[in-house]
């Protein structure tokens, strides 16, 4: 069936029947409600998704859409999702993660999905908490922060979603905030026709354990001063008034400028979403409230050879070489067999 021929899909054909239960004012909900308006958009048949997720509050959000899901074992998301992609290579797929269960016990499949770069959507729902197990203190959690599991404060030093994806040179990293709709709509977009492994952090508030995490960044009153919003080929401004900016001093350190008394738009920091050296984006992830403005959008977008079709090529290839082969016959060989 062509893209013309196939039915005209809405928000509506792809909600579940099942019953939402996530806690009253959970960020997970406008998260979902983004995603259900960007997959009609995309021209691709229901049945042409699959939402694969782990273990935590997001690790519901296959339920709740109505496409193929798996919701898999803790932190094991990536690995499943690869297993889906190579064996279904015209299926979109998409990974549901949070920060514990990505970043904890499924830090080494995460980190090895994206240095593969295999054609997954990642998105990442970092609350800084444990929500679904009680409000334990997570990866991501700040140093000091008092939770059940420590009680006299976190000693950890926590992790930086966007710095993991960038050091295991992920070819797409973007940030965005759940309630700030339109943006994160966007980035939505953007990953979903990314080709690689898109990696897309969210902000998303944990009204019960850890309420108000992200205010700086999602309220209205706040966030024009402590949020820039990154567009490629742009310098980096921000402030109520537009009148601050990014740039790099002598030290090859970001720094904070007013605009006027000889300081213009052209000495600030300009952003190259497409470079291919990763040394920028990974230092915008490194600027972090409360020094500095928090960078929304998208860090990088590079093109990378695209693991599960090199995968396909290579299996062609030796097929074309050797034959088809039969597991059949190699099973019933013998107890042991030798691979040439």
């Amino acid at each position: 069936m062509s893209v013309e021929q196939l039915p005209v899909l809405t928000a509506k054909d792809f909600a579940s029947d099942q019953e939402i239960r996530w806690c009253p004012r959970c960020g997970d909900y406008s998260i979902l409600a983004q995603m259900k308006k960007v997959l009609p958009t995309l021209g691709i048949p229901r049945e042409k998704f699959v939402f694969v997720s782990g273990i935590g509050c997001s690790s519901r959000f296959p339920y709740y859409v109505n496409t193929y899901g798996f919701h898999g074992i803790h932190g094991r998301a990536p690995a499943i999702a690869t297993g889906v992609k190579l064996a279904n290579p015209d299926m979109q797929v998409w990974v549901i993660t949070g920060d514990g269960d990505a970043l904890s016990i499924g830090g080494n499949h995460l980190m090895h999905v994206i240095r593969r770069n295999v054609d997954l959507k990642i998105i990442l729902f970092n609350n800084q908490i444990y929500g679904l197990t009680k409000g334990q203190y997570s990866p991501t959690s700040p140093a000091g922060v008092k939770t059940k599991s420590s009680p006299y404060g976190a000693i950890d030093n926590p992790l930086s979603p966007i710095s993991v994806a960038i050091g295991t040179e992920a070819t797409f990293v973007a940030r965005a905030v759940d309630v700030d709709i339109k943006h994160l709509t966007m980035v939505l977009e953007r990953a979903a026709h990314h080709e690689g492994t898109a990696f897309v952090e969210v902000y998303q508030d944990c009204n019960v354990f850890n309420s108000g995490a992200f205010n700086y960044a999602s309220k209205k009153e706040s966030k024009d001063d402590h949020v820039i919003y990154l567009e490629h080929g742009k310098p980096l401004i921000f402030g109520a008034n537009r009148n601050k900016g990014i740039r790099v001093n002598e030290g090859n350190r970001p720094e904070i400028v007013e605009l006027g008394n000889g300081i213009t738009e052209d000495d600030l920091l300009f952003h190259d979403e497409k470079a291919a050296e990763p040394s920028l984006a990974f230092m915008l992830g490194r600027m972090r409230y409360p020094e500095f403005p928090e960078p929304m959008g998208i860090f990088r977008a590079v093109s990378r050879p695209i693991y599960d079709r090199e995968v396909e090529k290579q299996v062609n290839a030796v097929s074309q070489a050797q034959g088809p082969g039969d597991l059949d016959e190699l099973f019933d060989s013998g107890d042991t067999w030798t691979v040439t």
